[in-house]
C-alpha cells in the first residue's frame, strides 16, 4: 500500500455513552462495601491501557491499597507491558501487573501480592490472618475471569463468577469468594462500571471495539472502519491473506463487501450484508485473529502527556470539589443569617 493513500487520522465526532441503572447502583454498593475491604484490584484492558481508566474509581481506590491489573495482555502489542508499567510507576507510583486470566499468566504473582498484604495488615498467626479484596473495573475487562483464575490457583476450585463475551454479566456486588486459605484471602466481585460520559469520541470507539460497550449501542460499520484504520497504521496487512483480498485498502466501503463475500454474508436478493461483515471483523479482532494491537498511544511522550494531564485534572477536580463545598457552606451560612435577621425584624415589629 502506498503510505500516501492511508489516512493520517480517524475523523469521528459521535459520542457513545452507556451507563444503565445497574451500574449506578453498583457504584453506590461498591462505596458502601469499602469499610470491609483492605485491598482493591482495579482491572483494566491491556489493549486500551489509558482509555480503560475509569475516574469514577479514583476516589474509591485512593482510600485503600490498590493493584492495577491489565488483563488480556495476550491481545495487546508486546511492547505495552514495559511501557505502561514504567510510566505508571514513574508518574503515579502504582503497583501494576499484566495478566492473561484465561491462561493463568501472572496469577501467582497477584496471589503473592495479596498474601503479603494480608500478613502486613494483621498481627495474628498466618492461619488466622484474613484480608478482603474488592475487584472493580469497566465491563468486559475480565474481572470474573481473573477471580476464577485466582480461585483455581489458590484453592484449586472451579468457577465462582460467571463469565462471557457480553458486557454487563455481573450486575450486582457479590458475596465473598475465598481464593486463598493461609493467609485467608476473600474477593468481592462487582459489576462492570462504565465511564458515565466519555468526552472523546475516539476513546469511545476504542472502548466499543474492545467490547466494553454493548455492540447494539454502537455503529458496527464505524467500529470496523476504525479497526481497519488501526491495522493500516500498524502496517499489519494480514487481512489481505486471511480474507482473500487482492491488496490492502483503507476504504471501508471497498473492504466490507469483500469480507462479506468471504464469509458468505448475503441479504435476500444477493446483496452483501455489511453489518454482518463488520460484526465478524470486530469479533476476529477481539479473539486476536488480526494480531496483537494496542489502540492507545504508548510511546513515552504520549504516556507522559496523558498521565501528567491526568494528575493535573485529578488535582483540579479535587480543588473544584473543595471550592464547591466551601461555597455551599458559605451560602448556607448566608441563608441562616438572613433567616435570623428576618426573625429579629419580625420580633422587633411585634414589640412595636
Amino acid at each position: 500500500m502506498n503510505p500516501l493513500n492511508v489516512r493520517r487520522a480517524f475523523v469521528y465526532d459521535k459520542i457513545i455513552n452507556w451507563f444503565p441503572g445497574h451500574m449506578a447502583k453498583g457504584l453506590r454498593l461498591i462505596t458502601e462495601k469499602l469499610n470491609a475491604v483492605q485491598v482493591i484490584i482495579e482491572v483494566r484492558d491491556a489493549r486500551i491501557p489509558l482509555s480503560s481508566i475509569n475516574h469514577k474509581f479514583e476516589p474509591i481506590a485512593q482510600r485503600k491499597d490498590r493493584l492495577i491489573v491489565y488483563n488480556k495482555a495476550d491481545l495487546a502489542h508486546p511492547d505495552t507491558e514495559a511501557a505502561v508499567t514504567k510510566a505508571l510507576k514513574e508518574f503515579k507510583g502504582q503497583d501494576v501487573v499484566f495478566t492473561n486470566a484465561n491462561e493463568d499468566v501472572n496469577i501467582k504473582g497477584i496471589m503473592k501480592y495479596l498474601a503479603k498484604k494480608a500478613k502486613v495488615s494483621g498481627t495474628a498467626s498466618e492461619k488466622e490472618l484474613t484480608t478482603t479484596v474488592m475487584v472493580v473495573g469497566m465491563p468486559n475487562v475480565g474481572k470474573s475471569s481473573l477471580i476464577n483464575s485466582l480461585r483455581r490457583i489458590g484453592v484449586r476450585k472451579g468457577k465462582a463468577a460467571p463469565t462471557g463475551a457480553i458486557p454487563g454479566i455481573t450486575r450486582t456486588v457479590a458475596g465473598t469468594i475465598k481464593v486463598l486459605d493461609s493467609p485467608k484471602v476473600y474477593l468481592i466481585d462487582t459489576p462492570g462500571v462504565m465511564i458515565p460520559h466519555i468526552a472523546d469520541p475516539i476513546s469511545a470507539i476504542k472502548v466499543a471495539l474492545t467490547g466494553a460497550i454493548s455492540d447494539h449501542l454502537s455503529d458496527e460499520e464505524v467500529i470496523a472502519d476504525y479497526l481497519l484504520f488501526q491495522l493500516n497504521q500498524a502496517q499489519d496487512y494480514r487481512y489481505v491473506e486471511l480474507y482473500n483480498i487482492k491488496e490492502p485498502t483503507d476504504n471501508i466501503q471497498e473492504f466490507l463487501p469483500q469480507v462479506a463475500k468471504y464469509i458468505g454474508a448475503l441479504k435476500k436478493g444477493g446483496e452483501y450484508n455489511l453489518t454482518m461483515a463488520a460484526q465478524f471483523l470486530v469479533k476476529q479482532y477481539r479473539l486476536g485473529k488480526l494480531g496483537r494491537h494496542t489502540l492507545d498511544d504508548i510511546d513515552p511522550a504520549s504516556l507522559e502527556a496523558f498521565l501528567t494531564r491526568d494528575i493535573e485534572d485529578s488535582v483540579s477536580r479535587r480543588q473544584q470539589k473543595k471550592a464547591d463545598k466551601i461555597e455551599d457552606r458559605r451560602l448556607r451560612r448566608l441563608v441562616q443569617q438572613r433567616k435570623a435577621e428576618e426573625r429579629d425584624r419580625s420580633g422587633s415589629g411585634s414589640k412595636l
